[in-house]
């Protein structure tokens, strides 16, 4: 490697200056005793000494040279290998990198259609009509998910004029059972938001008012003597309203206990629906057993009436049997006689010509 092209280290630098000083030094001192000494001995002499200085010199030189070649294609290696792993270092880095901020853009861009959502979701539950449309959606969806059709009907108009949302057909009983999907969400949220311990119990008692009014509207317009089962339910569309109800508002279960309306949730709907398509495919199966047992009871008369028609017809069999031997009787009878007039006629032809 060139020693020109490369970047020498400050040991190196120094190392070069110091040689070339004593160099120059004894270059000085050689010219300085030529010029004071004799002529031509002690100029050979010293000429000498300067060839061997010279040459002593250059080797250190040609030596120092070397170990700075070795230690820079050392170091050249050091920081290319460095470099290069730097270099891997920083790719492994930014790919990384890359990774995390593609991941945190997707999750903001989440974040973002999940803001979106929730801004839409609040507006559809501030406006009360769309809300009650909401719990109607879901309350449909577990009914269609969970019952056969022809076991239910949705906006069912009662003789009262009032409209259940929806209304169980069961058999009798119980009957038809009414369900209404809508539930007081304003006072509910008026919780939510409260931030003193007084205004949360204000707004406590706020929201058990509205549901008993709302459990008393249920009793009033969905249970009908004559008409429907003496039970409805009031469905609520979150769990977190039914878990409210249950752990803050004993009084309310009570009275809704009371007036027979049963408040379910979400999950709890389900079990009463799995609990009504049993009652359902039980009643069908009682119809069915009801019908097969009506068929098999009138096979066994079909059956007996056959055993008569057969003994009838056995005793018809066995007389005509009896008809057909005195037939035969008869008939055999018949053949002797006619045999015997034909032995007649054949002995009055004979008699004549023996």
């Amino acid at each position: 490697m060139d020693l020109g092209m490369r970047v020498l280290t400050p040991e190196g630098v120094i190392a070069l200056l110091v040689l070339t000083g004593a160099l120059l030094a004894v270059i000085r001192l050689g010219l300085s005793l030529l010029r004071r000494a004799r002529p031509e001995a002690r100029a050979e002499a010293l000429t000498e000494r300067l060839l061997a200085t010279q040459s002593e010199l250059a080797g250190r030189v040609a030596q120092l040279s070397r170990g700075i070649d070795d230690r820079l294609d050392r170091l050249s290696r050091q920081m290319g290998d460095s470099l290069q792993y730097s270099t891997e270092t920083t790719h492994a880095t930014l790919g990384e990198m890359r990774e995390r901020l593609a991941t945190i853009d997707a999750a903001q861009r989440t974040l973002a259609e999940l803001s979106g959502r929730m801004a839409s979701l609040h507006d559809l539950l501030s406006n009360k009509q769309a809300r009650g449309a909401l719990g109607q959606v879901q309350m449909e969806d577990l009914v269609r998910d969970l019952l056969p059709p022809g076991t239910y009907r949705f906006q069912a108009p009662l003789s009262t004029g009032r409209i259940a949302d929806c209304a169980l057909l069961l058999p009798n009983p119980p009957g038809v059972i009414c369900l209404d999907a809508k539930y007081p969400l304003e006072a509910y949220r008026a919780l939510l938001n409260a931030e003193t311990d007084g205004a949360r119990a204000g707004a406590r008692r706020g929201f058990a008012k509205d549901l008993l009014r709302h459990v008393h509207d249920i009793a009033e317009r969905y249970i009908v003597p004559g008409e429907t089962a003496d039970q409805a339910l009031m469905f609520l569309p979150a769990e977190s309203v039914y878990a409210e109800v249950y752990a803050h508002h004993p009084a309310v279960v009570e009275e809704a206990f009371r007036r027979r309306v049963w408040i379910v949730s979400p999950t709890t709907l389900m079990a009463t629906l799995t609990t009504v398509r049993a009652i359902v495919k039980d009643a069908r199966l009682s119809e069915t057993a009801e019908r097969l047992r009506g068929e098999i009871q009138g096979l066994v008369g079909e059956a007996r009436r056959l055993a008569e028609r057969s003994e009838r017809l056995g005793r018809h069999v066995e007389q005509t049997a009896g008809d057909v031997r005195a037939l035969k009787a008869t008939a055999e009878a018949l053949v002797r006689r006619g045999e015997a007039i034909d032995r007649l006629q054949m002995g009055e032809e004979e008699a004549p010509g023996s």
